[in-house]
C-alpha cells in the first residue's frame, strides 16, 4: 500500500519532503462540496471502502504490540534461565502462536487493501467518466464565442488533464488519507496504552520538526517559485530556436540565442540547486530531531523497565509505533498538496460546466421543404463587445444560385457575416433570413444541414481518405464518393497513392500535400450536395498548378448553388454575381466586378493596389 512505502526511508515526526508550489483553488470550499457531490451515488460502495480502509489498518498497527509482547516471552524466559530456575524455559509455543497470529493479521491486512484499492478504482472511474461526460456534452452546446476566448490547449488541458488529476487523486490520495487518519489515531492510542509518559515524551518532540520545517519552507518556497518561472522561460526559448532555427542561421543570431540560453540556464541553476537543498535537507532535520527522540525514549524506557513499571517488549513496540507515527504525518501533508492541486482541477472543469449554453432553439420551429438558398440581410446589427460596434446597418439580398464575394482588409468583418449567416452568434439587432424565413426559427441542426464549407485551414481526421470524404454524408456509397472525388478533381491523385482510397492519413495529414487536402476537403463538400456554400480563400497556400485545380474544382461545386467566397486574391472573384466590399463591419460597396472598377471607389483602390504588387512580383520573377 502506498501509505506504507512512502515512509520507509526515513524516520521523523513531521510533513516530508518539500513539495512544488500547487495551483490552489479561488474557492475550495464551495468547490470541494460540489465534488464530492459526485461520490453521492456511490456511497454503498465508499461505506465499504471505509470500512476495509480501517481494518486493513487496524490489523497492521496490532502487529508491534504483539511482537513486543513475543519478545517480553522471550526475555522472561532466558532471564529464568540465565538465573538458573528449576524448569525454566522459553515458551515456543506462545510465541509461535503469536507468528501465526501476525501472519494471519498481515494477510488479512493485504486482503483488505486489495479489496479497498478494488473498490475505489470503480468509484474513482465512474466518477470522472461521468465528469468527461458532461464536459464533452457541454463543449458541443457552448456557444462558439467561448472558443475564440479560450485557447484550444486550455480547453483540451481541462477536459483531459484536469479530470485525469482528480482520477488519480480520488484513486490514491482518499483512500491514503483514510489510512493515514486511522493509523494517526490508532498509533497514539497504542502508545497511551504502553505509557503515557512516553507518549508525552514522543510528543513534546514534534514542535521542534514543525518549526525547522516551517523556517525551511518559507526560504525554499521561493526558490522553488522562482524555478518555475525560469523553466517557463527556458522552455519557450528553447521552443522558439526550434521552431525558428532557419531564421536564426538565415540572420547569424546563433551566438545571441546560445547567450541567451546560458543566461536563463545560469539563472535556473542557481534557483534550482537552492530549492533542491532546502527541501533536501528537510528530511535529515527531521531523522535529527526523531533520533533526538528516540534517545529520549530509550532513556525513560530504561528507566521505567528497571523500575519494572513497564516491559522491555512494550519498549520494542513503543519504538516501532514511534516509527509508524512519522509516516501518517508525513503522507498528509503532502495529500493536502494534492488536493489542493485536486480542487483547482476540479474548479476547472467547472468553471467549462458553468458556461452559458448557446441559446437554445426556439418552441415553435419552421422547416424549408425544398431550399433553395436565397438569403437576406435585412438591417443586421452586431458586436462582439458592447463598446466596440462590428457589423452596422447591414442589408443584402443574394438570390439563389448566385455567387457572392466578399473582399475587404483584416477586420472588415467578412467572417463575422459568415458566422452570423450560420447562427453561430446572435444578432443584436435585423433579422438574417433563407428562403423568407428567419434562421432564428429554423433548428440550428437543419440550417447547419444547408450549408456546405471550404475553408483555409483544412481539417481532416485520422482515418481512411474514404472515411474523409464520406464524412460529408452518412451511408454514402462507395460509387458516390468516387464520383465526388473526380468532381473535385482527386480522383486522379488518390488512386496513385500506394493504399488508394483506403490510404489512412495521420492525425496532422502530412503524408498528402496541403493541395491535395484541399481537394479532398472540396470532394467532401461535393459529397454533401449542400444548398449554399461558404467558401474561404482555398487557393493562397499552393502553387499554381494546383490552384488551377482548386479554382476548377471549387467552380464545378459551385455550379447551382448559392455561393459566399470570402476573398483574399481579388483576381479569383472576377465572375462573382455580386461582390460585397466591407470596412469597418459595413458593406460600403456592392455590385459586379466591373461596375466597382467603373465607380472608381475603395473596391477599385483595393484591386488596382494588389494588381500592381501582381505585376511587379511577376516581373521580378
Amino acid at each position: 500500500m502506498s501509505n506504507k512505502k512512502s515512509g520507509r526511508n526515513g524516520s521523523g515526526f513531521g510533513p516530508g519532503h518539500m513539495r512544488m508550489p500547487v495551483q490552489k483553488p479561488k474557492n475550495f470550499r464551495k468547490t470541494f462540496h460540489r465534488l464530492m457531490g459526485y461520490l453521492r451515488p456511490h456511497k454503498v460502495v465508499l461505506v465499504a471502502v471505509f470500512i476495509t480502509a480501517i481494518l486493513s489498518t487496524i490489523f497492521t498497527i496490532i502487529g508491534p504490540k504483539l511482537m513486543g509482547n513475543a519478545t517480553t516471552k522471550l526475555f522472561e524466559g532466558m532471564m529464568l534461565k540465565i538465573k538458573g530456575v528449576p524448569g525454566a524455559h522459553i515458551d515456543f509455543n506462545y510465541i509461535w502462536g503469536i507468528v501465526v497470529t501476525l501472519v494471519i493479521l498481515y494477510v488479512l491486512s493485504s486482503l483488505f487493501t486489495f479489496i479497498m484499492q478494488y473498490l475505489m478504482s470503480g468509484v474513482s472511474q465512474k466518477m470522472v467518466y461521468t465528469l468527461r461526460k458532461q464536459v464533452n456534452e457541454k463543449l458541443a452546446r457552448l456557444p462558439v464565442d467561448y472558443y475564440d476566448a479560450h485557447p484550444n490547449g486550455d480547453i483540451l488541458s481541462r477536459a483531459v488533464n484536469d479530470s485525469e488529476n482528480i482520477s488519480n487523486t480520488l484513486q490514491q490520495s482518499l483512500t491514503a488519507s483514510i489510512t493515514s487518519i486511522v493509523t494517526l489515531l490508532g498509533v497514539i492510542v497504542m502508545m497511551l496504552t504502553i505509557s503515557p509518559l512516553l507518549t508525552l515524551v514522543l510528543l513534546v518532540t514534534i514542535p521542534l520538526s514543525f518549526v525547522g520545517i516551517s523556517q525551511i519552507t518559507k526560504r525554499s518556497q521561493g526558490f522553488f517559485k522562482q524555478q518555475q518561472v525560469q523553466i517557463g522561460q527556458l522552455n519557450g526559448h528553447v521552443e522558439e530556436m526550434f521552431t525558428g532555427h532557419q531564421v536564426i542561421k538565415a540572420f547569424g543570431k546563433e551566438h545571441e540565442s546560445v547567450s541567451k540560453f546560458k543566461n536563463i540556464n545560469g539563472k535556473l541553476y542557481h534557483s534550482a540547486w537552492k530549492a533542491q537543498f532546502l527541501s533536501g535537507i528537510m528530511m535529515p532535520m527531521m531523522m535529527f530531531v526523531g533520533n533526538i527522540g528516540y534517545v529520549l525514549i530509550s532513556v525513560v524506557g530504561g528507566i521505567l523497565v528497571v523500575k519494572r513499571s513497564i516491559e522491555i517488549g512494550d519498549i520494542q513496540a513503543f519504538i516501532q509505533y514511534a516509527r509508524q507515527f512519522g509516516q501518517p504525518l508525513n503522507q498528509i501533508a503532502n495529500i493536502s498538496n494534492i488536493i489542493q492541486s485536486t480542487i483547482a482541477s476540479a474548479e476547472r472543469i467547472f468553471e467549462i460546466l458553468d458556461e452559458e449554453d448557446v441559446k437554445p432553439d426556439g418552441a415553435k420551429s419552421e422547416s424549408l421543404a425544398q431550399p433553395a438558398g436565397h438569403v437576406a440581410f435585412d438591417h443586421v446589427n452586431f458586436r462582439y463587445k458592447e463598446d466596440q460596434p462590428l457589423i452596422e446597418d447591414m442589408t443584402i439580398d443574394v438570390k439563389a444560385g448566385q455567387s457572392v464575394a466578399i473582399v475587404g482588409p483584416t477586420g472588415a468583418g467578412k467572417t463575422t457575416l459568415v458566422n452570423l449567416l450560420m447562427r453561430f452568434y446572435e444578432l443584436r439587432e435585423g433579422t438574417i433570413t433563407v428562403d423568407g424565413v428567419d434562421t432564428r426559427l429554423i433548428k440550428r441542426e437543419q440550417l447547419h444541414r444547408l450549408f456546405g464549407m471550404v475553408l483555409q485551414d483544412t481539417w481532416l481526421f485520422k482515418g481512411t481518405i474514404r472515411e474523409n470524404i464520406a464524412y460529408g454524408r452518412e451511408g454514402a456509397t462507395e460509387e458516390e464518393i468516387v464520383r465526388a472525388a473526380e468532381a473535385a478533381h482527386a480522383d486522379h491523385f488518390i488512386r496513385t497513392l500506394p493504399d488508394g482510397y483506403d490510404t489512412v492519413l495521420n492525425e496532422e495529414g502530412t503524408n498528402i500535400s496541403q493541395g491535395q487536402k484541399q481537394l479532398l476537403t472540396i470532394a467532401r463538400a461535393i459529397l454533401a450536395d449542400p444548398v449554399i456554400l461558404i467558401l474561404d480563400e482555398a487557393t493562397s497556400s499552393v502553387d499554381t498548378r494546383t490552384e488551377m485545380h482548386i479554382q476548377k474544382a471549387m467552380n464545378r461545386l459551385m455550379t447551382d448553388r448559392t455561393s459566399f467566397v470570402i476573398a483574399h486574391r481579388l483576381s479569383t472573384i472576377k465572375e462573382a454575381n455580386l461582390i460585397l466590399v466591407m470596412n469597418h463591419g459595413r458593406v460600403i460597396e456592392q455590385g459586379t466586378h466591373q461596375s466597382l472598377l467603373d465607380r472608381k471607389g475603395f473596391y477599385a483602390n483595393l484591386y488596382n493596389s494588389q494588381f500592381t504588387k501582381e505585376a511587379k512580383h511577376q516581373e521580378i520573377g
